[in-house]
């Protein structure tokens, strides 16, 4: 193998970047229009055209959708200019597309990057999502837990009370026992609509953001994508697929999943170093918005890299012509 084909996650990091600013850019003229499918068709637009810039052999496993469902950036697609290192890439262009349209927090523009055969290929069913940040031991919460008793064994590893810990769900019916349950104990809920990534992400920096926990279901893919952020920021997730019916089992199968109960862990989803991106489409607790200014405009995206441990922050001022 050439050097040029090794993956230098260090050289690629800055381009992966620009792939999520450009998105994010592309959909800035969007925000607040309501129009939730044009939104993401220019983020899709803005980071294929990017994408392929890039001197990797690069091939979708986490995208928009089959091939026949989404007409670019699907599962399987293969993206960048043929040359240099095999990667996996996992993206959602806009996490969020409704957040966009309304103009709602934490909308993000999403890209994580690894060498061929390292992130899970989780195919499009939900996924029962668990995370904490980092500095626990290994297992201070698991899947098998109730939603009461993960609140209690996460307040006794930060040796505090149950009703200082903060809890990050996905609102939607099918959570509204254990919301219940998660109260219960005296916990806070903060409730998201959308962009359970953002969410994930929340628990890395619970200092910054007040999260401390993240829990319920969500979209297997934005699993995978939120591991990668969590290789990168440090803490702990877990993931098992779940299944409405035999048709989605069987997308597991094609996925080349055999244990349809397995519990996968952060290391499972990602399991070698990964690089990730993500740009602030409109104001979060991660990241700021885009800003307009006369003949400017502004995207900060967060820039990491799980090799290092590192966190880049960056403001990118884009002059509009």
């Amino acid at each position: 193998m050439s050097q040029a084909d090794v993956f230098q996650d260090r050289m690629l990091s800055l381009g992966l970047a620009r792939v999520s600013e450009a998105a994010a850019l592309a959909s800035a003229k969007l925000i607040g229009r309501g129009d939730e499918k044009a939104a993401d068709q220019a983020a899709v637009n803005a980071m294929r055209e990017q994408l392929n810039l890039l001197d990797i052999r690069g091939v979708v496993v986490i995208g928009e959708g089959e091939r026949d469902e989404a007409p670019m950036l699907y599962i399987g697609e293969e993206v960048g200019s043929g040359n240099g290192p095999e990667v996996d890439i996992a993206l959602d262009p806009l996490e969020g597309t409704t957040l966009t349209a309304k103009d709602m927090p934490n909308a993000l523009t999403v890209i994580a990057m690894a060498p061929r055969g390292s992130m899970l290929h989780a195919p499009d069913v939900y996924m029962d999502k668990l995370a904490v940040g980092p500095g626990f031991k290994p297992g201070v919460v698991t899947l098998a837990m109730s939603p009461g008793e993960r609140v209690s064994a996460l307040a006794a590893a930060k040796g505090c009370s149950t009703t200082d810990i903060t809890v990050c769900v996905l609102e939607r019916p099918r959570h509204e026992e254990m919301i219940a349950e998660v109260r219960s104990t005296g916990a806070a809920i903060r409730l998201i609509t959308d962009g359970d990534v953002a969410g994930v992400m929340h628990c890395a920096e619970p200092d910054k953001t007040g999260i401390d926990m993240y829990m319920g279901s969500g979209g297997a893919p934005e699993g995978v994508l939120a591991a990668a952020a969590m290789k990168c920021m440090g803490g702990q997730i877990f993931g098992r697929l779940l299944f409405r019916n035999d048709d989605e089992r069987g997308r597991a199968r094609k996925a080349g999943i055999k244990n349809l109960d397995r519990v996968y862990t952060r290391d499972d989803m990602v399991t070698k170093d990964v690089i990730f991106a993500a740009t602030g489409v409109t104001d979060g607790s991660l990241l700021s918005g885009i800003r307009r200014e006369v003949g400017y405009l502004t995207a900060e995206t967060i820039l990491m890299r799980s090799k290092t441990g590192s966190v880049r922050r960056m403001t990118y001022r884009n002059p509009v012509k």
